[in-house]
């Protein structure tokens, strides 16, 4: 008979109960989300609809997911610019 090992669940901790490593872990990562949400939008404001591959509204809602957004605008939704000749 195989031994059914109960899975306790774990509770979260709350800030009081966190290292001040992972406090610091997690205000730097707030930080870098923060600021990469505010150079996308920034960067989709002083863009033309024109150098924006596909929907402008549409990047800007994409760039609130946490990371992904953001990074998936600065790599998929801005228009190359043409090499100079």
């Amino acid at each position: 008979m195989a031994k059914n090992k109960s899975r306790v669940a774990r509770k979260k901790k709350t800030w009081k109960e966190m290292s001040p490593a992972s406090k610091a872990g997690t205000i730097l990562v707030g930080i870098a989300q923060v600021s990469l949400l505010v150079a996308a939008q920034r960067d989709m404001s002083r863009r033309p609809a024109e150098l924006i591959n596909g929907p402008k509204g549409a990047w800007r809602a994409a760039a609130f997911i946490n990371f992904i957004g953001p990074v998936g605008y600065f790599t998929f939704g801005r228009k190359r610019a043409a090499p100079l000749e």
